[in-house]
Protein backbone atom coordinates (compact mmCIF):
# COMPACT_ATOMS: atom_id res chain seq x y z
CA UNK A 1 0.00 0.00 0.00
CA UNK A 2 1.32 3.60 -0.49
CA UNK A 3 0.83 5.70 2.27
CA UNK A 4 2.49 8.45 1.18
CA UNK A 5 0.03 11.58 1.31
CA UNK A 6 -0.36 14.98 2.55
CA UNK A 7 -2.65 16.44 4.50
CA UNK A 8 -3.64 19.87 5.95
CA UNK A 9 -5.16 20.52 9.42
CA UNK A 10 -5.91 23.87 11.29
CA UNK A 11 -2.03 24.74 12.11
CA UNK A 12 -0.07 21.80 10.01
CA UNK A 13 0.63 20.67 6.74
CA UNK A 14 1.82 16.55 6.67
CA UNK A 15 3.93 15.56 3.98
CA UNK A 16 6.01 12.66 3.22
CA UNK A 17 9.19 12.86 3.97
CA UNK A 18 12.02 13.87 1.60
CA UNK A 19 15.45 14.11 0.96
CA UNK A 20 15.40 17.93 1.63
CA UNK A 21 14.51 17.15 5.05
CA UNK A 22 17.99 15.84 6.07
CA UNK A 23 18.87 18.96 8.81
CA UNK A 24 15.18 18.67 10.56
CA UNK A 25 16.35 14.93 10.36
CA UNK A 26 19.58 15.52 12.40
CA UNK A 27 18.22 17.86 14.71
CA UNK A 28 15.27 15.50 16.04
CA UNK A 29 17.17 12.50 16.15
CA UNK A 30 19.39 14.17 18.73
CA UNK A 31 16.83 15.29 21.11
CA UNK A 32 17.53 14.15 24.54
CA UNK A 33 13.59 12.86 23.76
CA UNK A 34 14.78 10.95 21.01
CA UNK A 35 17.65 9.61 22.21
CA UNK A 36 16.12 8.31 25.65
CA UNK A 37 12.75 6.74 24.05
CA UNK A 38 13.62 5.88 20.54
CA UNK A 39 17.53 5.21 20.45
CA UNK A 40 21.00 6.70 19.49
CA UNK A 41 20.62 6.07 15.73
CA UNK A 42 24.12 7.54 15.07
CA UNK A 43 23.07 10.72 13.07
CA UNK A 44 25.40 13.36 13.35
CA UNK A 45 25.44 15.12 10.13
CA UNK A 46 23.77 15.84 7.20
CA UNK A 47 25.48 13.18 5.36
CA UNK A 48 24.49 10.51 8.13
CA UNK A 49 21.05 12.02 8.35
CA UNK A 50 20.52 11.91 4.31
CA UNK A 51 21.89 8.50 4.62
CA UNK A 52 19.12 7.70 7.00
CA UNK A 53 16.61 8.98 5.08
CA UNK A 54 17.38 7.44 1.76
CA UNK A 55 17.34 4.14 4.32
CA UNK A 56 13.37 4.62 5.06
CA UNK A 57 12.33 5.67 1.65
CA UNK A 58 13.67 2.60 0.12
CA UNK A 59 12.00 0.65 2.53
CA UNK A 60 8.54 -0.36 1.29
CA UNK A 61 7.70 -0.90 5.57
CA UNK A 62 8.43 2.44 6.33
CA UNK A 63 6.21 5.78 5.90
CA UNK A 64 7.49 8.70 7.77
CA UNK A 65 5.34 12.29 7.36
CA UNK A 66 6.91 15.72 8.21
CA UNK A 67 4.52 18.34 10.52
CA UNK A 68 5.24 21.58 9.45
CA UNK A 69 3.99 24.76 10.97
CA UNK A 70 1.27 26.32 8.39
CA UNK A 71 2.23 29.97 9.70
CA UNK A 72 5.83 29.51 9.01
CA UNK A 73 6.70 26.37 7.01
CA UNK A 74 9.08 25.42 10.46
CA UNK A 75 9.23 21.39 10.14
CA UNK A 76 8.38 20.47 13.94
CA UNK A 77 7.90 16.87 14.32
CA UNK A 78 7.34 13.96 12.65
CA UNK A 79 4.87 10.81 11.95
CA UNK A 80 5.69 7.03 11.26
CA UNK A 81 3.74 4.34 10.34
CA UNK A 82 5.90 0.95 10.49
CA UNK A 83 5.08 -2.43 9.97
CA UNK A 84 7.69 -4.63 12.42
CA UNK A 85 8.20 -7.85 11.60
CA UNK A 86 7.30 -8.73 15.42
CA UNK A 87 3.86 -7.02 15.22
CA UNK A 88 0.76 -8.33 13.49
CA UNK A 89 -0.40 -4.90 11.90
CA UNK A 90 1.07 -1.39 11.70
CA UNK A 91 1.88 0.67 14.44
CA UNK A 92 1.74 4.54 14.46
CA UNK A 93 4.29 6.63 16.04
CA UNK A 94 5.30 10.07 16.59
CA UNK A 95 8.06 12.62 17.93
CA UNK A 96 8.25 16.22 17.75
CA UNK A 97 11.02 19.03 18.77
CA UNK A 98 10.97 19.39 22.33
CA UNK A 99 10.28 23.20 21.99
CA UNK A 100 6.63 22.18 19.98
CA UNK A 101 5.83 19.82 22.75
CA UNK A 102 2.91 20.08 24.80
CA UNK A 103 1.21 22.45 22.33
CA UNK A 104 -1.31 20.07 20.83
CA UNK A 105 0.61 19.53 17.83
CA UNK A 106 1.40 15.57 17.56
CA UNK A 107 -2.39 15.40 18.52
CA UNK A 108 -3.54 16.89 15.89
CA UNK A 109 -1.35 15.37 13.40
CA UNK A 110 -1.13 11.80 14.41
CA UNK A 111 -4.97 12.25 14.64
CA UNK A 112 -5.21 13.33 10.87
CA UNK A 113 -3.06 10.54 9.75
CA UNK A 114 -5.15 8.00 11.57
CA UNK A 115 -8.12 9.14 10.53
CA UNK A 116 -6.98 9.43 7.13
CA UNK A 117 -5.64 5.71 7.73
CA UNK A 118 -8.71 4.61 9.07
CA UNK A 119 -11.27 6.23 6.36
CA UNK A 120 -9.72 6.12 2.90
CA UNK A 121 -7.30 2.95 3.42
CA UNK A 122 -9.56 1.06 5.41
CA UNK A 123 -6.74 -0.22 8.27
CA UNK A 124 -9.15 -1.50 10.82
CA UNK A 125 -6.77 -2.04 13.30
CA UNK A 126 -3.53 0.39 13.96
CA UNK A 127 -0.85 -0.38 17.18
CA UNK A 128 1.33 2.14 18.65
CA UNK A 129 4.60 1.01 21.21
CA UNK A 130 5.63 2.89 23.47
CA UNK A 131 8.62 2.49 26.65
CA UNK A 132 6.48 2.48 29.83
CA UNK A 133 8.10 5.51 31.00
CA UNK A 134 7.10 7.64 27.87
CA UNK A 135 4.37 8.83 30.02
CA UNK A 136 3.88 11.91 27.88
CA UNK A 137 3.18 8.72 25.16
CA UNK A 138 1.23 6.59 27.03
CA UNK A 139 -1.51 9.76 27.55
CA UNK A 140 -1.75 10.84 23.89
CA UNK A 141 -1.88 7.57 22.74
CA UNK A 142 -4.88 7.34 25.49
CA UNK A 143 -6.17 10.64 24.54
CA UNK A 144 -6.89 9.22 20.62
CA UNK A 145 -8.50 6.63 21.68
CA UNK A 146 -6.01 3.94 21.49
CA UNK A 147 -6.38 0.84 24.55
CA UNK A 148 -3.48 -1.17 26.67
CA UNK A 149 -3.30 -4.45 24.65
CA UNK A 150 -0.12 -6.42 25.95
CA UNK A 151 3.65 -5.63 27.13
CA UNK A 152 6.16 -7.43 24.72
CA UNK A 153 9.92 -7.60 25.12
CA UNK A 154 11.83 -6.67 22.14
CA UNK A 155 15.75 -6.82 22.45
CA UNK A 156 15.57 -7.40 25.79
CA UNK A 157 13.30 -4.08 26.19
CA UNK A 158 9.85 -3.93 27.52
CA UNK A 159 7.69 -2.30 25.32
CA UNK A 160 3.51 -1.17 25.71
CA UNK A 161 1.53 -2.29 23.08
CA UNK A 162 -1.53 -0.19 22.32
CA UNK A 163 -4.14 -0.70 19.54
CA UNK A 164 -7.28 1.56 18.05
Amino acid sequence: MNFQFSISTERLLIQPLSAGDNYFILELLNTEGWIKFIGDRNIHSAADADAYIQKILNNENLFYWTVKLKQNGKTIGIITFIKRDYLAHHDIGFAFLPQFSQKGYAYEATTAVLTKLQTEHKLSHILAVTLPQNKDSVSLLVKMGFAFEKEIEIGKENLLVYGI
